[in-house]
């Protein structure tokens, strides 16, 4: 096997406990309501407390990758998981499981932001699209494994054993990190110098261009769009389907079919935009043919038939819309310009949750979270034009320079 093979499998096992982690709220969310007599409301901050970080570390931490290295940001990461979910585990009520959700979301903004760097950094020659197409399976995968391993064991045991689950998951893979990754070959991998001399440290320097900054922030509010939806349905299906009469392990089940269907579907999704030179075509009709899917979820016969349909679906527009910004933006660019694509990502994630539970509760109508999914991804189309017309244009002379020298 090639390097560049072996580290997209490193980075695909590490995505996968980022995956597990997150989804867990929604996996034992009857079990925390139960324990600390929470409201949906309550319950969606949860879900969105791991990615409202990003919110304000994303920038930051794009910088200090690129001064200290993407392997050492994300084993910090996993750390910082590692301490979130001990944290949530001991909980005696929402506070404490708020601070550790938080906790985990910080360590997650920083190995997320590193390992689309680190499969950027190795794949940007060739195969880019079908790199990141399996990095972006990594995130699917470990949320159904979550919800078809941490609902029955909490059942079976108790929620708090299943929560130490997904805190073993990342600290597996942080030693898989520490002691199987490399850079690239022509990528230093510290401010070490090739013979081991300490290199001069390097200033963390934030220069983007008004175009690069506009690419950045247009791709990163319509990838926002697009997960956000993905997420709003993956974590509220399972209370929806068990408002239809299913059982915890059934709900978690039927939800977990569409997200392996998209596992194996999101690849196949980049293999074909290689094979067929119409990405516009695959995003904008994949987005809204995945929106209708998801409308019927709720309101047409048969759920679990959309739900698989949308899984499919779905396989169509992330690794092209992932590979938008990487193939616009020029390496020197790359690491800030993801900084703010991940911010505007990660404020998009935690809102949508927030706001999909409020709507459960102010509503009381449990498909009114998928409805509300079904709106964000037909959002992603405009989003993704904006990029497209930005991207047609000439450059821009504007820039923006934050130096952050050491002090």
């Amino acid at each position: 096997m090639s390097s560049r093979w072996a580290m997209l499998l490193v980075v695909f096992f590490t995505r996968t406990s980022l995956g597990f982690q997150f989804q867990s709220i929604a996996a034992l969310t009857p079990f925390l309501i139960a324990a600390f007599d929470l409201s949906y409301a309550q319950v969606g901050l949860l879900m969105g407390l791991f990615m409202l970080p990003g919110v304000v570390i994303a920038l930051p931490g794009g910088l200090l990758g690129q001064r200290y290295g993407s392997g050492r940001i994300v084993v910090a990461g996993l750390g910082l998981m590692v301490v979130g979910g001990i944290i949530v585990s001991y909980s005696l009520g929402f506070g404490a499981a708020a601070i550790g959700r938080a906790l985990s979301g910080v360590g997650g903004v920083l190995v997320n932001i590193m390992l689309a760097r680190m499969v950027a950094e190795w794949f940007r020659a060739r195969e880019l699209q079908t790199a990141m197409g399996v990095m972006l399976s990594a995130w699917p995968f470990g949320m159904a494994l979550a919800l078809a391993v941490l609902g029955p064991l909490a059942a079976a045991v108790s929620w708090r054993v299943a929560e130490y689950v997904t805190v073993a998951a990342a600290g597996l893979a942080l030693a898989l990190i520490a002691l199987g990754y490399r850079d690239p070959p022509l990528t230093p991998p510290s401010p070490q110098g090739e013979e081991g001399g300490t290199a001069e440290p390097a200033a963390l320097q934030l220069s983007l261009p008004g175009r690069v900054r506009a690419l950045a922030v247009s791709a990163g509010v319509a990838w926002a769009l697009l997960n956000a939806s993905v997420i709003v349905v993956a974590s509220f299906a399972p209370s929806f389907l068990m408002s239809r009469g299913a059982s915890v392990g059934q709900a978690g089940f039927l939800t977990g079919v569409a997200l392996w269907i998209s596992i194996v579907a999101v690849p196949v999704g980049g293999l074909v935009a290689q094979k067929v030179d119409r990405p516009r075509l695959l995003i904008i009709g994949g987005c809204l043919a995945t929106a209708v899917t998801i409308a019927c979820i709720a309101w047409a016969p048969m759920p679990a038939l959309w739900m698989v349909a949308s899984g499919l679906l779905l396989g169509l527009p992330p690794s092209i819309m992932m590979s938008l910004l990487p193939r616009a933006v020029g390496t020197e660019h790359l690491a800030p310009a993801l900084g703010v694509y991940y911010a505007l990502f990660y404020l998009g994630m935690a809102v949508s949750q927030t706001v999909a539970g409020s709507l459960r509760d102010l509503t009381g109508d449990p498909g009114m979270p998928l409805l509300f999914a079904s709106l964000l991804m037909v959002a992603t189309v405009p989003a993704v034009a904006v990029f497209w017309r930005i991207e047609a244009k000439p450059d821009s002379h504007l820039s923006a320079t934050f130096n952050l020298r050491p002090r």
